[in-house]
């Protein structure tokens, strides 16, 4: 009788709560509605509750992924719609690899000017450090 009432393992696996993706991925449910609410997933509902397909996991790690290398949500929402779009992926690959050369450039540009900063600011401290020993003694 278990049997018949428990759900086949591959349907249980592949929906999923928004406290499993939250718990799952480290946010905050609140940050799933968000994304939710900017059109970036579309879970299906059963009454008032949210269920989450394997699509929608997929799109939130990418999501996600994308927010941590630096893109905007507008860059992140273009890369899921060719996504959606493009079978065999050319133009997301295309896109993306733009993306991530824009992306490159900038952070190296960056730690540039940032190995410049710390160096300028050591000299700084350096300087500061020689004074107060002139100083006191």
């Amino acid at each position: 009788m278990d049997r018949i009432l428990a759900k086949p393992a591959a349907t249980r696996q592949d929906l999923f709560s928004i406290a499993e993706l939250a718990d799952e991925f480290n946010i905050s449910t609140r940050t799933i509605r968000f994304y939710e609410a900017k059109g970036l997933i579309t879970p299906d509902r059963v009454g008032t509750t949210r269920v989450f397909r394997r699509r929608d996991r997929t799109r939130l790690l990418l999501i996600l992924r994308g927010k941590r290398l630096g893109f905007s949500l507008n860059e992140i929402s273009d890369y899921l719609e060719l996504y959606d779009a493009d079978q065999t992926q050319a133009a997301q690959t295309q896109h993306l690899l733009e993306r991530v050369n824009t992306r490159l450039t900038m952070l190296r540009a960056q730690r540039d000017d940032l190995e410049i900063a710390v160096e300028e600011l050591e000299a700084m401290q350096q300087y500061a450090l020689d004074q107060l020993k002139k100083q006191t003694g």
